[in-house]
């Protein structure tokens, strides 16, 4: 759930860049910006760094 004290609509979607009039899709101004966006995340368009290499995580999960 997003804070919506924090979430700016002044700012814009962050996909399209449109102005968010509607707090429904925060932060994003309507369903298909949200779907994009989590599209972009699900292809790897999106990700988030780490150090950790392919054999540190295979390494953690045989230890479980």
């Amino acid at each position: 759930m997003i804070d919506e004290s924090s979430a700016s609509p002044a700012k814009g979607c962050p996909t399209c860049g449109k102005s968010v009039d509607e707090k429904r899709y925060l932060p994003f101004c309507s369903a298909r910006c949200k779907q994009v966006d989590l599209g972009r995340w699900f292809s790897g368009t999106y990700r988030v760094e780490t150090n950790e290499t392919p054999d540190d995580i295979q390494d953690k999960s045989s230890r479980d």
